[in-house]
């Protein structure tokens, strides 16, 4: 997959791995739009980029979503990659009976999952128009193994990871590629509840990103995921303790 002279839509694309993604993209010779709910982080964004162009809207509202598919297909019809990086993740204990986790995992599953499907849906046959496009979905090294801190989080990378591999297959005879992105953890706003400043810099995923696109590496895992994987492969019971080796502290600090 080339990753320069194409035309990218990223959500997501104000702050974190979408930010810094924008950022590499741009100065690369591609025409970069980034996608978010809040104005002022989206201006502050585009502030700082080179040859981006923001617009505002949020990718779990049907109607953004459409307005935004419209002005796509009118402004920028030579669009030929999505990048779906837009997320939310809550933390909390399925233990506790007082935590809302039906409302938790809808939210999550929406923003996550859901809207990844209806903007990929839409977005479709303009990208089957191109002579090369791309869909990235981002994805979590949680889309393997679970963690207990994010456990309705951790279901939606799930889905979005059988969904990714369906997608693929379905358009593998089409001029559309379907890459997935597997961070472990990030140090960025999005993940500071969950000890994001241990987490490896957005730019080494934005980074980790473009050489899997260069590549066709369909899937793509960054850091220390891909010796999870190998793990998960080898042990998923070792994979599951590796993963939540802090448990029993992070149990006993949430108990009410």
């Amino acid at each position: 997959m080339k990753t320069t002279k194409n035309t990218i839509l990223i959500t997501g694309g104000s702050a974190g791995i979408g930010f810094e993604t924008a950022k590499l993209l741009s100065e690369q010779g591609n025409n970069v739009i980034i996608i978010g709910r809040d104005q002022n982080r989206l201006d502050d964004a585009k502030a700082k980029l080179n040859n981006v162009t923001a617009i505002k809207a949020d990718v779990s509202k049907a109607e953004d979503v459409k307005e935004l598919v419209a002005t796509i297909s009118r402004l920028y019809p030579e669009l030929n990659i999505v990048i779906n990086n837009a997320g939310r993740a809550l933390l909390y204990n399925l233990a506790d009976g007082n935590q809302d986790a039906f409302g938790n995992a809808e939210d999550e599953m929406l923003t996550n999952y859901l809207s990844i499907i209806r903007l990929n849906q839409q977005l479709l046959p303009l990208l089957k128009q191109q002579g090369e496009a791309a869909i990235v979905n981002v994805s979590s090294v949680v889309a393997y193994v679970p963690g207990i801190t994010l456990p309705t989080y951790a279901a939606s990378k799930a889905a979005v990871h059988s969904y990714t591999t369906s997608l693929r297959l379905s358009l593998e005879n089409t001029s559309v590629k379907v890459f997935e992105l597997f961070p472990p953890l990030v140090n960025t706003e999005f993940s500071k509840e969950i000890g994001g400043h241990n987490g490896i810099e957005p730019l080494q995923v934005a980074e980790e990103l473009l050489e899997g696109l260069k590549n066709d590496e369909f899937e793509i895992r960054v850091g220390d995921t891909a010796k999870i994987y190998d793990l998960f492969l080898s042990s998923p019971a070792d994979a599951l303790n590796v993963i939540n080796a802090n448990r029993a502290a992070w149990i006993e600090s949430v108990q009410p």
